[in-house]
């Protein structure tokens, strides 16, 4: 039992301990109203003989717990900072106006992403139970919050460990050199020695990305049956994030120590070494040029805030499932700030690597075309086509420089105007090839890797790279784990190991669908439907079922009691106002896009060496759209069949009599009253972090229980709180 409850107080002090209403709420355990002390007649202050007022689970101790602060908050930066911050944010920023990108990014993180973060871990720690615990708790007619939350987190486990697979295959790959995707193979025929034509159309990476590794089909009707090079390495990633959630947080505590500081060593040695490449400066330099006409823009603030909420893991499940293993007294007001800057920090890291990396290749690139228009040039100059009249005297072709270049062509461009379309000549300008966006696997697995093919020591880096990769995947996926078996383990009291194999089994097996020949088509169906509108209706009803049904002011207060100082009034009129409307805006806009974006997907074909756009037939538009709806269908069933009492809400009536009627000194307050718990005065006016004792009534409304004596309490935990100024 923890050495600071009040209970253990009680057994160990002379001096009495009172609790708080606001205590017995925050503490109290889904019990028949029978059995409970007050239905048999005890005396006020007293309890039944071996009853505590404690939860039977926390007298227990039985609830894990972290074995020290700084695991803790590995988990969830290890859980918050994913793959994402890597392929996506980038892209994001350069799409949207580079550095001007950054300004609509962190005022939306301020309004929402903080603000709702701390509303989970709060709420995750207050009442230390899983998603679906916490919701039914708080409101019971919203608990199928908690499973739309786990069904999320299922659909994106099932493609996210995908992934894992598929870098894992590049790192062992990777130990090899050349790397194999260094080249176009050659395919001997007869005599000659002919260039595979599909990689000769589109590029050596690429096409050991979609042939060699995906083996991908031209459709996604064509699922050409299972890649079995894929099969394996999913049944690893499997197996790795099996044994590190198998444990409980005391194993993948340990773990996270390894994937979630790992991936910073390689993005510090990645800027180092990229900072070293010709060319480096000119892709951070195009990274963040500030378009500032771009910030006018409203798709710019909608996308920034979709990567705010998806950077941060809002809605998943996984952020209250580690928090619910905290002391109660942690000051999680702290660790959401911290967690949101390092993740945000980790956003700008990731950036300068890419582009300093995607500079260094653009110049490659750019060169590469200079030297192979200057062969097109000489031969036009040798039969005759071009008169050497139109070559400046200055130019050298043995030392021919990018500007050397362009001022060659554009005098050919202009003296030739009438034939110049027909010479096929590029331009060869930098600022095109830095202009060219990828992200996700387009980043990762092409451009990423075709410029690695160019560092010395390429096998090295390369290892490196899909090492962190698997790491950042890894801490994500633990997170993703957490927030399914936690919810599950406190519903239904089954063996924790037993559990996560069966979880792992399952989701192996479903996740077959993707690696199919056509199972990268099927990952990006699951990642534009599965979790975007479905985690922001969740995200917004935990919003409004604990500002707007539960209470802001009896929120503010809970936290008060819990961390011992009143957190700053900002978060009252985010969580009230700013972020529900902020959330409302963000689902019409989403709602808008998919209504008019075509539905469908980015197909390989073959022929071209290419990629081509084709719509979703429609049993694949179906699939998409069920995806959904099967998310979001636990909301509407659990809140009829809550309200309408055809199943039992999991609470116990007396929990619900003590909630409406012992606290309405806190629902009714009068205007000064909430000034006091919410603005406050002056800091010689702040409350006592020990609660004061109120008077309370029973269910019956009939028997006043008072608490007269002050007890002391030594507060405990990871940081002794004296204000919230001292937070920030």
């Amino acid at each position: 039992m923890p050495k600071n409850t009040k209970v253990t107080q009680r057994e160990h002090s002379n001096e009495p301990v009172t609790e708080s209403v606001a205590d017995l709420l925050s503490l109290e355990h889904p019990m028949d109203y029978k059995s409970s002390q007050m239905s048999m007649g005890l005396s006020p202050g007293s309890t039944a003989p071996g009853k505590s007022l404690l939860p039977e689970q926390d007298l227990e101790d039985g609830r894990p717990a972290w074995n020290n602060k700084m695991e803790y908050i590995l988990a969830q930066v290890g859980f918050s900072v994913g793959l994402g911050n890597v392929w996506r944010f980038p892209y994001l920023c350069q799409k949207n106006g580079g550095g001007a990108y950054l300004v609509p990014y962190f005022i939306l993180l301020l309004l929402i992403g903080i603000p709702l973060f701390f509303l989970e871990l709060a709420v995750g720690q207050r009442i230390r139970r899983g998603s679906i615990g916490v919701w039914n708790y708080v409101y019971p007619q919203l608990g199928g919050i908690g499973v739309s939350s786990l069904m999320v987190c299922g659909f994106v486990g099932l493609y996210y460990n995908v992934i894992i697979g598929w870098s894992i295959f590049y790192f062992f790959q990777s130990f090899q050199y050349p790397l194999p995707w260094a080249e176009c193979p050659v395919k001997i025929n007869g005599t000659q020695a002919i260039v595979e034509p599909e990689c000769e159309k589109s590029s050596a990476t690429t096409y050991f990305w979609y042939r060699q590794t995906l083996n991908i089909t031209s459709t996604i009707d064509d699922t050409g049956g299972l890649n079995w090079k894929m099969t394996l390495c999913l049944l690893v990633a499997w197996i790795l994030v099996c044994l590190a959630v198998i444990k409980g947080i005391q194993s993948s505590g340990k773990v996270m120590y390894f994937s979630s500081l790992f991936p910073y060593v390689v993005l510090f040695c990645f800027l180092v070494r990229g900072l070293m490449l010709k060319g480096s400066v000119d892709g951070i330099a195009h990274m963040f040029t500030p378009k500032l006409e771009k910030m006018l823009e409203p798709q710019v603030w909608r996308e920034a805030a979709t990567q705010v909420f998806f950077a941060l893991g809002l809605g998943f499940g996984g952020v209250i499932a580690f928090s619910s293993y905290n002391k109660r007294d942690n000051n999680c007001h702290f660790d959401a700030a911290l967690v949101s800057i390092i993740n945000f920090v980790t956003s700008i890291l990731a950036t300068l690597v890419v582009f300093a990396v995607l500079g260094f290749k653009a110049n490659i690139m750019n060169e590469k075309c200079v030297v192979d228009n200057t062969e097109k040039i000489l031969g036009y100059l040798n039969t005759g086509v071009l008169s050497k009249e139109l070559i400046p005297p200055h130019i050298n072709f043995s030392h021919l420089t990018s500007q050397d270049y362009s001022e060659m062509i554009g005098v050919i461009k202009t003296v030739k105007e009438d034939i110049f379309g027909q010479l096929g000549l590029d331009p060869c300008i930098l600022e095109d090839e830095l202009n060219k966006a990828v992200q996700g696997t387009g980043l990762a697995f092409i451009a990423f890797t075709e410029a690695m093919t160019h560092f010395p020591a390429s096998p090295f880096w390369s290892v490196m790279f899909f090492f962190m990769l698997i790491n950042l995947g890894l801490g994500s996926m633990i997170g993703t784990m957490t927030g399914i078996t936690t919810p599950v383990l406190d519903t239904f009291k089954i063996r924790k190991e037993i559990l996560c194999v069966v979880c792992c089994i399952i989701a192996f097996l479903l996740g077959l669908l993707f690696v199919q020949r056509s199972g990268n088509y099927f990952v990006t169906m699951f990642d534009d439907y599965s979790a975007g509108l479905p985690l922001t209706v969740v995200v917004i009803l935990e919003n409004i079922s604990v500002a707007w049904i539960y209470g802001t002011k009896r929120f503010m207060q809970d936290l008060e009691d819990m961390l011992g100082f009143r957190p700053y009034s900002f978060y009252y009129y985010m969580w009230r106002y700013v972020s529900p409307a902020i959330l409302v805006v963000l689902i019409i806009a989403t709602v808008i896009e998919m209504s008019v974006s075509p539905a469908g997907y980015n197909a390989w074909v073959e022929e071209e060496g290419s990629e081509r756009f084709h719509s979703y037939p429609p049993w694949a538009l179906a699939m998409a759209y069920s995806l959904i709806v099967v998310a979001m269908l636990p909301l509407p069933i659990v809140f009829i069949v809550r309200h309408f009492n055809l199943v039992s809400d999991g609470s116990n009536k007396l929990s619900v009599s003590y909630r409406k009627g012992m606290m309405k000194d806190i629902s009714n307050l009068e205007e000064q009253d909430e000034q006091r718990f919410i603005l406050g005065k002056n800091p010689s006016e702040a409350p006592s972090p020990m609660p004061a004792p109120r008077a309370y009534l029973g269910p019956g409304g009939t028997q006043e229980m008072t608490n007269t004596n002050y007890g002391t309490s030594t507060k405990t935990g990871y940081q002794n709180i004296g204000s919230p100024e001292s937070e920030l």
